[in-house]
């Protein structure tokens, strides 16, 4: 299997199982209506630690431009080979959120909740701050990258890596994600977003383009920052 199926399917698996907690928890009639935060965090928190454990021998397993270009930033991964991942994630983040629209079908209709649905698909602010919301997402990625190198520099671990980042992501979701939805992930965001903006789901608003470079921006910024970071530590 070729880096760029593995990032593609990766980031597809993660956003499947990711934005379909969500889904799960947000849409009218689904079995897991209003089961709260914390399922949600643990969703997500298997979302990157399955693919993980499935591609990260083949690709690394980065799922996440933030994560490509703060490795390419130090010198841990070549710049040749970042736009080539980074499109994979995108592609495979769009991919994922057509599944869960899929896999939801009959709970659009029914959910009249605007906001909701775009929840589903990508990341709002709570309170909308610019300034914060960009702060917070940076933070974020700081803490998901920083962590990320840190298991990497480790020999503790060994099979466990990918538990270990799914427990991160976990860690984030729980601590950091109440003001922004935690994207810490430009693909994540952006991706799900496009399926959002084009897919035919009925009443489902719009995609909120004003605030979508944030959940873009911050992350690659957060992770830059936290591979510099790190490289002088350690």
């Amino acid at each position: 299997m070729s880096t760029f199926m593995a990032e593609l399917l990766g980031t597809m698996i993660l956003i499947l199982l990711g934005d379909g907690v969500v889904a799960n928890t947000v849409l009218k009639k689904s079995k897991g209506e209003s089961s709260g935060w914390i399922v949600i965090a643990t969703g997500w928190a298997l979302a990157v630690a399955i693919p993980v454990y499935i591609f990260g021998p083949t690709s690394g397993a980065h799922f996440n431009p933030a994560v490509t270009i703060g490795l390419a930033s130090i010198g841990k991964f070549a710049w040749s080979e970042v736009p080539m991942y980074i499109i994979a994630q995108i592609i495979g983040a769009f991919i994922g959120a057509i599944l869960v629209w899929l896999a939801y079908l009959p709970h659009w209709e029914i959910t009249d909740d605007k906001a909701g649905k775009l929840a589903v698909f990508s990341t709002g602010p709570a309170v909308r701050n610019t300034k914060a919301n960009l702060v917070t997402e940076i933070i974020g990625t700081f803490f998901l990258v920083f962590a990320i190198l840190g298991i990497a520099n480790t020999k503790m671990v060994d099979g466990l890596a990918p538990l270990i980042v799914g427990l991160i992501v976990f860690a984030a979701g729980l601590s950091l994600g109440g003001p922004t939805g935690y994207a810490i992930n430009p693909a994540r965001d952006l991706g799900p977003r496009i399926a959002h903006a084009i897919l035919p789901i009925k009443g489902k608003g719009d995609s909120d383009w004003g605030y979508a470079w944030i959940p873009v921006v911050g992350p690659i910024i957060g992770g830059i920052i936290a591979a510099f970071f790190f490289n002088i530590i350690f």
